[in-house]
């Protein structure tokens, strides 16, 4: 009987593989990566065609010994990683690793860890995919110069230990662009107008919005000018329009969807999201079933979902909701961007599999992601949900209110699935009025608002934005944006993301000196580049050898000029406890602090609290920059925590006009803290 030989990544995987295959198959995991480019240098040769220069990574040598032993008992030998651009780069690996070009040996692939699956995948067996590999060959040498050469430059500036990447650098740009924004954003007043009916028989009045002023209301007097116009004004039942709306069944999940989701509605990080639907995906103990690989792969662009399961869907759907329930036609999602179609979307592997038949077999957090994803799944091929709307207009001399309501007619898809930002529905619409109709007014009320900054960023709609502009695939989302934060270039709070000063001061770096690493634009045609790699279209070695040369003048002329601006400790006029020196400011992990000139003879650090020369407001002292515990920067009195003084913003010297109250900065502008005032100055 001929012995064969299944690589896989992981040893989760080759558990849940073993059972599907007969006892002449032999299952072994490679732990990911066996080779890798040299820690200690550039890794690849630049006089001779930027040939990469790869090395056995570190500990995997008794791994690969026994990959060794094992090949040679077998017959044939199958490559089954991950089926994606890494995936086809470690089989690569594998193969030059442990000799297999004189072996009979071939790549599988397969998007679900399901019986049938892993068997078709050997009947089709193909060669390396040698377009994918170069692909991701090229982003390993993009990201390794980006990395190797520009670090060392902050390392310089700010302090040792700081990394640039060609991904991450990005999206700290794009966190500390929306920063600035939200800083230079000054809010404007307007007001809104709800007018009260009394409806008889019904214990909640009908609300209706002014909506026919020819212009927003700006403020409190041309609020009151239309209050004027509605003093003793009759109110009367215009147009009735009904219409019917309908809420299209969401697309299955791909990776992009499904952390943004579970960010919203479990409160997921990226990274947790992405650890649990591999565990999810390599195979967990049911109980009756053994080892099963409960949802399709983790890492995909793609929305589509193969014959088989698309009809298994319908059929469960049919069976437990009803036929009409079943989609005619799903949501096709949107095209023209680059997509990984070979994969399938994110999906159970068997939909009989419920959520609650499973529930006793996983752990909390696994429950809850599959939960959402076999939800999300049965919802995308399920009819769309329809609602009745009811419009009234309502006249009242010659301005207009519009009251809206909607009732749900048919549920459809909202039977298994609700999106977590779906908004709450309007009220039950009131059969009894007609046109014509006079009302009863109980009340105006008139309300004053401000408009509101753009919103900080969250994991999730940093993965949106990086998804859209088509920076990074959906294997670097998580890994990106878990680095920035280790890194202490940003800090979560609260689902946010926020800037620290460390963040601000690499940034300004790169944007100084590398400002085509960190354009939006410059890195997702980098990405459509190496599409053309994947698509055999472009030579991946074209890419590095273009890149490389302008990255090098880059780093040179910004070595001269860092060397121009270098930070030399900044002398305070703190004097030190121990010695009576004055003391310096340094940089270190958490940004800057005091240290005693005299090291290492004297030790002696503080705190450091930079004033901006602005008075407190409170008690007339100092104000001074502070952090909070995570890393984000504010402003407050020197005497925190007796004087509890602090703003967000820059306050300036500057006292408001109207009301004597402080200022602060925000962009050009200065405004005043105290919204109910809103006085700005324009900063010549």
């Amino acid at each position: 009987m001929p012995k064969y030989l299944v690589i896989v990544e992981s040893p989760a995987k080759a558990k849940t593989i073993k059972k599907f295959l007969g006892a002449n198959y032999e299952v072994l995991a490679s732990n990911g990566h066996v080779r890798d480019l040299p820690k200690s240098q550039l890794g690849f040769d630049i006089e001779n065609d930027f040939e990469p220069k790869y090395i056995t990574i570190r500990g995997k040598g008794d791994l690969l010994a026994k990959l060794r032993k094992e090949v040679k008992k077998a017959d044939k030998v199958y490559l089954a990683t991950d089926p994606d651009r890494e995936g086809e780069a470690i089989s690569w690996h594998l193969s030059q690793t442990l000799k297999l070009e004189d072996k009979d040996s071939s790549r599988i692939t397969f998007n679900e860890i399901t019986k049938n699956a892993v068997k078709s995948s050997i009947k089709q067996a193909r060669d390396i995919d040698m377009d994918l590999v170069n692909a991701q060959q090229a982003r390993r040498m993009l990201d390794r110069m980006v990395g190797y050469r520009i670090s060392p430059l902050l390392w310089s500036k700010v302090k040792r230990g700081l990394s640039a990447g060609r991904v991450q650098s990005v999206a700290l740009r794009l966190i500390c662009d929306r920063e600035d924004e939200i800083n230079a954003f000054v809010p404007e007043e307007y007001w809104t107008l709800e007018a009260e009916f009394d409806i008889k028989g019904k214990k909640k009045p009908l609300v209706a919005k002014l909506n026919g002023a020819k212009k927003e209301i700006r403020n409190e007097a041309e609020m009151k000018e239309i209050l004027s116009r509605l003093e003793n004004a009759v109110f009367k039942v215009g147009e009735i329009k009904k219409n019917e709306r309908i809420r299209k069944a969401p697309l299955p999940f791909t990776t992009s969807t499904l952390q943004q989701e579970a960010a919203k509605a479990l409160n997921f990080s990226t990274q947790k999201t992405m650890q649990l639907a591999q565990q999810l995906y390599e195979g967990v103990d049911i109980k009756g079933h053994g080892t099963v690989g409960l949802i399709t792969y983790l890492r995909t662009d793609s929305v589509r979902i193969s014959d088989e399961a698309d009809q298994a869907a319908k059929q469960f759907i049919k069976s437990q909701y009803g036929e009409n329930f079943v989609a005619l036609e799903v949501n096709q999602g949107r095209t023209g961007k680059k997509i990984q179609d070979a994969h399938e979307a994110i999906r159970p592997t068997y939909v009989e599999f419920t959520p609650e038949e499973v529930k006793h077999d996983l752990n909390r957090d696994q429950f809850r992601l599959y939960q959402l994803i076999w939800k999300r799944f049965i919802a995308s091929r399920m009819q769309s949900a329809r609602y009745e709307t009811t419009t009234i207009k309502i006249e009242a001399n010659d301005l207009k209110f519009t009251s809206s309501s909607s009732k749900v007619v048919f549920d459809g898809f909202m039977s298994v699935y609700t999106p977590e930002e779906e908004e709450e529905e309007l009220g039950t619409p009131d059969e009894s009025l007609k046109e014509g109709d006079s009302l009863s007014l109980i009340n105006l009320n008139h309300s004053q608002h401000y408009t509101q900054p753009p919103a900080h960023y969250s994991e999730a709609s940093l993965v949106k934005a990086l998804e859209e502009l088509g920076i990074g695939r959906p294997s670097t989302y998580a890994p990106t944006i878990t680095t920035i934060i280790v890194r202490r270039y940003i800090i979560k709070e609260n689902k946010n993301l926020y800037v620290t000063e460390l963040g601000e001061a690499v940034n300004n770096i790169m944007k100084a000196a590398f400002s085509s690493i960190v354009d939006v634009n410059f890195t997702a045609n980098m990405e459509s580049l190496l599409d053309c790699v994947e698509d055999g279209t472009v030579q991946w070695k074209t890419i590095i050898s273009n890149f490389y040369p302008d990255l090098e003048v880059a780093v040179t002329n910004a070595h001269i000029e860092l060397d121009k601006i270098k930070i030399e400790d900044e002398v305070s006029d703190e004097i030190c406890e121990e010695c009576g020196r004055n003391m310096v400011v340094k940089y270190g992990p958490h940004g800057k602090f005091l240290a005693c000139p005299g090291f290492p003879d004297c030790k002696k650090t503080k705190q450091y609290l930079e004033k901006i020369g602005v008075a407190c407001p409170n008690c007339g002292s100092d104000i001074v920059v502070r952090k909070t515990k995570k890393g984000r920067k504010y402003y407050g009195c020197v005497n925190n925590p007796d004087c509890v003084f602090m703003t967000w913003q820059k306050p300036s010297s500057t006292r408001c006009e109207k009301c004597g109250g402080i200022m602060v900065e925000k962009g050009n502008k200065l405004a005043c803290e105290n919204d109910k005032c809103g006085f700005v100055k324009i900063v010549e």
